[in-house]
């Protein structure tokens, strides 16, 4: 559980990125290694945001090793190892594992619908296969259930679960797991535009869509909050707020592929069932990109 105390600041949801239809292994690794040296704090690949359920199991492990071979373990590597069947999470969690990432992130069951007893089972039985920290990602808005307080408090019991992925859009939520678990359960905003009152609310950091395009900003507020320099975590907040309501004015990865495509990092492809953004939504991310100062 040593690694955990590394889960904080600005950690990317990295996009995948793709050529003619394959994954673009050169623009990825590039992708990692110009992150780490903008200073993003972690590296999460392979999640919703890596296109995951489009993504073929051996296309999926590959990017998780990519992933860790480029990153040398300057920052931690959490993969994505989620999906709505047990057996299949085990199996790409333990991948991960040996591939070397620091942590895997779990998001709750979607679809399925399964009651809290049977996520406790869920990620009970991924803690008891592996011996590397778990995220639990809670995201009701797209999976349906909502991993609940109590649930996640006897979850925190099991050696490997070591905090959530807050996707739930309510920033007291953090407040009540840091009363229920503690300051030691890492709580990590999963999304942007609140992950600032997150922080003030107690929590570590957040795995970051908008980072793939601004991950100096990114990184750089939240190094602002560690330093108690609220003032200057909100100026840029103030810089980012266009962007990081323009990236999800559609699905968050194709708002972040265009904008890495306007600077020459990636390719807007994405897989069908997403379709790269509208020129209305273009419009309105490029007009956030140049209010940033990320862009002329």
């Amino acid at each position: 559980m040593a690694m955990k105390a590394a889960f904080k600041g600005s950690m990317t949801a990295l996009v995948t990125p793709f050529r003619d239809g394959k994954v673009d292994e050169a623009a990825f690794r590039a992708l990692v290694d110009w992150q780490i040296v903008e200073g993003s704090h972690g590296l999460v690949p392979v999640g919703t945001t890596g296109e995951s359920p489009t993504l073929s199991h051996v296309e999926h492990r590959k990017v998780v090793e990519l992933c860790i071979a480029e990153a040398r373990g300057r920052v931690p590597v959490i993969a994505g190892a989620g999906s709505n069947n047990t057996i299949e999470a085990v199996d790409l969690a333990r991948h991960a594992e040996k591939a070397g990432a620091a942590g895997v992130l779990v998001v709750t069951p979607y679809y399925n619908k399964p009651n809290q007893e049977g996520m406790y089972q869920h990620f009970k039985a991924i803690n008891d296969a592996v011996g590397i920290p778990i995220i639990m990602y809670n995201i009701p808005p797209r999976s349906v259930v909502d991993l609940s307080v109590d649930t996640m408090k006897r979850l925190f019991e099991l050696k490997n679960i070591a905090g959530v992925k807050d996707a739930t859009g309510n920033v007291g939520r953090i407040s009540l797991q840091r009363q229920a678990m503690g300051a030691d359960f890492v709580q990590l905003s999963g999304d942007d535009i609140t992950a600032l009152s997150c922080m003030a609310a107690g929590a570590h950091g957040c795995i970051s869509v908008v980072s793939n395009a601004a991950p100096r900003l990114c990184a750089d507020l939240m190094k602002r909050w560690f330093a108690g320099d609220p003032a200057g975590a909100l100026a840029i907040q103030d810089k980012l707020t266009p962007l990081h309501a323009g990236v999800f004015t559609e699905a968050g990865v194709t708002g972040a592929k265009y904008a890495l495509s306007l600077l020459g990092k990636a390719r807007e492809d994405v897989r069908l069932p997403l379709v790269p953004s509208t020129e209305p939504t273009k419009k309105i991310i490029r007009a956030a990109m140049v209010h940033a100062g990320l862009l002329n």
